[in-house]
Parts: structure tokens; C-alpha cells; sequence
């Protein structure tokens, strides 16, 4: 038995682990998974060749003609669950999906964030990354309508800030399931919005640990839910309340090379090299194309609106967080820069693709990002933008999906399989929204 195997089936009889789970994500970076009773003795064949599952039954992945697909397990990824009950422990493998062949599937949305890691390290390349999720924790009104949970604003403490004890227990759970949060706290708005910050990491790990996060925060806060007797729930929706600013995934980017961040010159001006320069400029050249990737439903457009502190202006700055990217003070290895318009919807895995080849591109074909912009772009009326040449992002779904059509570095990124099966997703969701009728409608011209 391999040395790898055997020692994670000890740690299973030492974790007294009673069920896997078996995880995958969607198209969409919805989690899956196949759920089997842990019987050590018969384990070995599991993780050397996987388990057939109906690949058809995942919208996206193959017709009923093609539908058996591998999971196979990645051990490195084994985490037991904090929120199961102990008396039936379960733990988690996060896999990667095969065809009957052996070979990758080619809608596996990690096998795609994989694939891109896999191109750049032929190169010497490591690409880190540290997102923000932002989510509510919201109750419901009496006719099942979502209310804020607390009217607290930023950095608020209690008893103004009600989440003071959900976000200690997240944070002790997440850290049980080896996460190092540095810091949570209540974000902007009079709204029970908190920020996660975690830190960054090899892109592949960051984007399991965004999948993970998301599905213990919202297991934890029901288990307290109830626990407490309360309606309480998570939402990771970007805009889920009118007037108020929305729930972003800010997302810290550098590269490295031989162990050291090729984004930091100590000897320019900024501290940002050339190769960090050529990166911003491959973001802010494809960034409407990536928004459709990056800003995935209709709901992610409400958030992407002026006047809510949400980048929709296509720039960078030196600490400006009017802008699209956003480059932080430290420097040395710490040294990044930030995309501020992703949202916790996305799937990271193709997220963190797109604007990975994005940014490569900027390298290779060195894509200059012109001057940075250090005013507070909010300020300036359309008139005074469009002087400076300041763009905005796709202002709907409809404009994004349109822009990533036309692109062919993210069909480069995505495949062709993904590329094809998003765009068509795409298609059916705004068809979908734009026949609905709203309250709005009604208040508005139901008179006329």
C-alpha cells in the first residue's frame, strides 16, 4: 500500500471517522458529493481508482449518451467535518473528476484552475492568492421576507454588533478545519455583513478553501440557528438588500519565482516591478470579458452599481479603493495587488483561471496599464471620466456574458467544454430573469 494512503486511512481510525463525503463543485462552484460509510479495510481502492458516478445529473458536464465520470479523491485534502455530530463523524476528500479513460474530464471546473497552474509552473511560476468573502447573516420577517440581522456598521462592537458570537464560532470551527482566518469583523452598511480575511495561498488550495468556507459558514450558523430557535441564515448573495452596499470577494494577487515575489522592485518608485505593471495591464484589458466569470448572476450587477464603494470603474491606484485594482502598502514578499469586483457567487476555481490568463497575457504580450488614478473616482461626474478615459464595467449580465463571448483569452482559460456550457448557462439565466415581473414593475406602472 502506498506510504500516502496508509497514512491517511490512520488518521480516519484515529479521527474515528464514520462517512466520507466525496466533493466535487458544479459549473456553477455549487458543492457536490457522494456520501459512502467509511470501511477502512476496503479503502485502498478508492483513492488509487475512484468511484463511478452519473456525470449527466450535473448541469454542464455530459448528455446521458457519455454519462459515467470518475471521482477520485485528493488526499492532501482531507479535513474532518467540525460541524457533524462526533458519535457519526464525517470527513471530506475534495476529488478531481476523470473520464472511464483515465483521462481529466474536461468540465472538472478544478481540473480547469489545475491545468493553468500546471502551464505557468512550466514556466517557474507560482500563483498565490488571498480572497475576502463577504456574506450576511440575515433573519426573516413574518411573512418570510430576509432582514438584516443587526443595524451595526463597520468595525462595530456589540450590542450594536449581534455577530460577535457567530463569528467567534465560525472562526474556531474554521480553524478546526485547518484555515488561518487573520481577522473578521462587521463590514460597511448598516447591515450583519462580515469579512473573512484568509490568508494567501498556492491559488488551487485558496480556491478548496473558498468551497469549504462558504459550506461551513452556512452549516454553522444553522446548527446555532438551531440551536437558538431562530431563523438565521448566511447569504453569500451580493446585493440582497436595496440601498445598502453589497458582499464582495476582493482578491489579492502576486506571483512568485524561485521563492521570491516578482511584484516587488525595491528600485521603482512604487515598489511594483515591471512584470507586476504588465499584470495589471492584462486584468484591466480583459476585465469586462472576466467579469462574466468573476460577477456570475444577474444579482452580482445590483452590487456593481456607483455610489456603494463597488469597483465599476476600469483602473488601477496605489491604495485607491475607487478603482478596479487596488495595490496595497506592504511590499517586499507581501507585495500584491487586489481585484476588488469578484463576488463570493463565482466559482473560484475558474475565477482565479480567467484572471490568472488574463494577467499572463499582460506579461507575455507586456501590456502597459497606462497611469494610475489616486482621486476618488466617485467624485467625478461622467463628464470628468470621460475625459480621463476612466470605462466601467458591464453594467448587466446580459453586457458581461456578450464581452466573455467575444473573448478568446477566456476561451483559452475555460476550454472549450466549460467555455461552451457557462456561455449557454448564461444565455438561459438572463432569458430566465428577463421574462419575470418584479414588485417594482407593479408600484411603478400598474396605474398607468
Amino acid at each position: 500500500m502506498e506510504k500516502r494512503i496508509q497514512n491517511i486511512m490512520e488518521r480516519m481510525k484515529a479521527d474515528n471517522i464514520k462517512f466520507i463525503r466525496l466533493q466535487f463543485v458544479d459549473l456553477h462552484g455549487i458543492p457536490k458529493n457522494v456520501s459512502i460509510p467509511c470501511e477502512l479495510d476496503n479503502m485502498e481502492d478508492l483513492f488509487t481508482d475512484g468511484i463511478l458516478f452519473d456525470g449527466s445529473s450535473i448541469p454542464g458536464f455530459v448528455g446521458i449518451e457519455g454519462s459515467d465520470l470518475v471521482l477520485k479523491p485528493d488526499i492532501s485534502t482531507y479535513s474532518p467535518l467540525s460541524w457533524r455530530p462526533e458519535e457519526s463523524a464525517s470527513c471530506r476528500f475534495i476529488c478531481d473528476i476523470y473520464n472511464p479513460n483515465g483521462e481529466p474530464f474536461e468540465g472538472d471546473p478544478r481540473g480547469i484552475l489545475k491545468k493553468a497552474l500546471a502551464k505557468i509552473k512550466e514556466e517557474g511560476y507560482t500563483y498565490n492568492i488571498g480572497p475576502e468573502p463577504e456574506f450576511f447573516i440575515v433573519d426573516t420577517d413574518d411573512d418570510g421576507y430576509p432582514i438584516p440581522h443587526d443595524t451595526a456598521g463597520y468595525f462595530d462592537v456589540e450590542p450594536v454588533d449581534k455577530g460577535t458570537d457567530f463569528r467567534r464560532e465560525i472562526t474556531t470551527n474554521l480553524q478546526e478545519l485547518g484555515f488561518e482566518v487573520e481577522a473578521s469583523h462587521h463590514e460597511v452598511g448598516s447591515l450583519a455583513k462580515t469579512k473573512s480575511h484568509s490568508s494567501s495561498d498556492d491559488a488551487l488550495k485558496t480556491a478548496d478553501a473558498v468551497i469549504t468556507f462558504k459550506q461551513a459558514i452556512k452549516a454553522i450558523v444553522a446548527n446555532m440557528a438551531d440551536f437558538d430557535g431562530f431563523d438565521y441564515r448566511v447569504t453569500f448573495m451580493p446585493k440582497p438588500f436595496f440601498g445598502e452596499s453589497g458582499s464582495g470577494m476582493h482578491c489579492h494577487q502576486s506571483l512568485f519565482k524561485d521563492g521570491e515575489n516578482i511584484f516587488y522592485d525595491e528600485n521603482s518608485e512604487t515598489g511594483l516591478s515591471q512584470e507586476a505593471m504588465w499584470f495589471i495591464g492584462g486584468l484591466l484589458k480583459h476585465s469586462a470579458a472576466i467579469t462574466a466569470v468573476t460577477n456570475p448572476i444577474v444579482n452580482s450587477y445590483k452590487r456593481l452599481v456607483p455610489g456603494y464603494e463597488a469597483p465599476v470603474y476600469i483602473t488601477y491606484g496605489i491604495q485607491n479603493r475607487s478603482t478596479l485594482i487596488r495595490v496595497p502598502a506592504a511590499r517586499g514578499k507581501a507585495t500584491r495587488i487586489e481585484y476588488r469586483s469578484p463576488d463570493p457567487t463565482c466559482n473560484p476555481y475558474l475565477a482565479f483561471a480567467v484572471m490568472l490568463e488574463a494577467g499572463m497575457d499582460g506579461i507575455k504580450n507586456k501590456i502597459d496599464p497606462g497611469e494610475s488614478v489616486e482621486i476618488n473616482i466617485y467624485e467625478l461626474t461622467d463628464e470628468e471620466r470621460e475625459e480621463k478615459g476612466i470605462e466601467l464595467l458591464p453594467s448587466s449580465l446580459w453586457e458581461a456574458y456578450h464581452t466573455f463571448e467575444e473573448s478568446e483569452i477566456m476561451k483559452e482559460a475555460l476550454g472549450e467544454h466549460i467555455f461552451n456550457a457557462f456561455l449557454s448557462a448564461k444565455y438561459e439565466e438572463w432569458d430566465e430573469y428577463r421574462v419575470q415581473v418584479f414588485n417594482y414593475e407593479h408600484k411603478k406602472y400598474l396605474n398607468y
